[in-house]
């Protein structure tokens, strides 16, 4: 094993990521993905299901898909907020072609790192470096 995989794997070896997503593909590359960074992904698969394992268990993100929620982008941010309020910088979006001004004026508010679902594969690692605190690092991701 080289050092810099060493360092990838062992830095995230403990992080637990909520996936919030409806579509089987798109939740399966999400937790392929997860994996292959050394992360714990757990999935629900809708708004109430998210918010209730939310608040009985601990997650370092949220991967939240704000099309399959069965609650509206400001009723999730609210409800997290108030449920488990260190989570709230620690919401990853995605994004599809988000026509809804109100969703895009939630997301902005509340500074919530967003990523469109096209570019998921090419930017999910950089995202979630933001999230945890370290710097982006493909090179690292990627040894």
């Amino acid at each position: 094993m080289g050092k810099a995989e060493f360092t990838v794997r062992d830095s995230h070896l403990h992080r637990k990521v909520l996936i919030i997503e409806d579509e089987p593909s798109i939740r399966n590359i999400l937790y392929v993905l997860l994996a292959g960074l050394g992360c714990e992904g757990d999935v629900a698969y809708s708004g109430q299901q998210a918010l209730a394992m939310i608040s009985r268990e601990q997650f370092d993100a949220v991967l939240l898909d704000l099309r399959c929620t069965d609650v509206t982008a400001a009723q999730m941010v609210s409800q997290i907020r108030e449920i488990r309020p260190s989570l709230l910088g620690r919401v990853l979006v995605i994004t599809g072609e988000v026509t809804d001004p109100k969703v895009m004026e939630v997301i902005e508010q509340n500074l919530l790192p967003h990523i469109p679902r096209s570019r998921l594969l090419s930017d999910l690692w950089g995202h979630l470096q933001g999230i945890f605190g370290r710097p982006a690092s493909r090179n690292a991701a990627e040894s």
